[in-house]
């Protein structure tokens, strides 16, 4: 998948351009063999393929020289390691078509391979983000909503929390450098939570107009 799939986007990963007074502070998208290992089960499968390769052998070489035996376990080899380029293939075009956005006021995520939908959320939607690290540097920033905001897991996956499918929690996974972007996304939120927010209320009946500041 090319990124010319998405030329119709006014800026790559967004629906829309920006208004003003909001810009990019970050854009990246999953690693590829990271997300295959963690959402979609490569190592199950592939270990197992190589579970029941052994079980062959050990069968087959109490009736047949060893030699013989090994070739039986083949087959197996063989359909474990489709299984797992299936995966992959999978997990590299779910990368590719996502793409994760920090700005000054909203984390923005791109996600879906055939059926693209984009995800706004608001600074003042989240109340805790948890962030898991792996030893490699990726890893996975997960967004606990506050409020009545509510989300589809089956929809939003891989991109949520795993199993946590009473309130789903959207989640940037499997992202390189992910301490930079936690720390990214906690200066963001952090003076866009502080911010005063002005509304202005209905006039008063002498005329006059309130102005409240929360």
């Amino acid at each position: 998948m090319s990124d010319d799939d998405f030329n119709f986007e006014p800026v790559r990963g967004l629906p829309e351009r920006l208004p003003e007074g909001e810009h990019i502070l970050w854009q990246g998208s999953p690693a590829p063999a990271r997300l295959a290992r963690e959402a979609l089960g490569l190592r199950w499968i592939a270990g197992y393929a190589a579970l029941m390769a052994v079980w062959r052998v050990g069968v087959s070489s109490a009736d047949f020289p060893i030699g013989v035996a090994l070739s039986h376990a083949i087959p197996f080899i063989v359909i474990g390691a489709v299984a797992c380029a299936i995966i992959y293939g999978v997990a590299y075009v779910q990368a590719r078509s996502t793409v994760y956005t920090l700005t000054n006021k909203r984390v923005a995520m791109r996600i879906g391979a055939a059926l693209t939908m984009t995800l706004n959320l608001p600074y003042t939607w989240i109340g805790t983000a948890e962030l898991t690290e792996r030893r490699d540097g990726t890893g996975t920033i997960a967004f606990e909503l506050i409020g009545d905001t509510r989300l589809s897991y089956l929809m939003t996956w891989p991109h949520v929390r795993p199993w946590r499918m009473a309130k789903t929690q959207p989640a940037l996974r499997c992202i390189p450098d992910v301490a930079k972007v936690a720390a990214i996304f906690a200066d963001a939120a952090e003076t866009r939570v502080a911010e005063p927010k002005v509304e202005r209320v209905h006039g008063n009946a002498d005329g006059s107009t309130a102005v409240a500041a929360e």
